[in-house]
């Protein structure tokens, strides 16, 4: 699960930026599907639920990220961005 802090000035971008974001995670090797949830009382307030296949290619997925052909765009309207994993049992 991924929570985005979206700035003031940026909310009106957010959910473009946001879809743009994850087609390339959905399109990603390993990824089973991606939600996305808004906090019904604070619009700047979003989480992204993203479903893999295995916690391998979920760290592929983050090691991809980090170069510079997976970088995104949500640096530039987030204040906050949390990753916490999660693995079904």
């Amino acid at each position: 699960m991924l929570e985005l802090t979206i700035k003031p000035e940026a909310l009106g971008d957010a959910e473009r930026i946001i879809e743009e974001t994850l087609a390339t995670t959905r399109a990603f090797a390993g990824n089973l599907g991606c939600d996305v949830a808004v906090d019904v009382e604070n619009p700047a307030h979003y989480a992204v639920f993203e479903h893999w296949e295995s916690l391998e290619a979920d760290d592929a997925y983050r090691a991809f990220r980090a170069t510079p052909a997976g970088a995104n765009s949500l640096g530039a309207i987030t204040t906050q961005r949390v990753l916490t994993r999660y693995q079904d049992r």
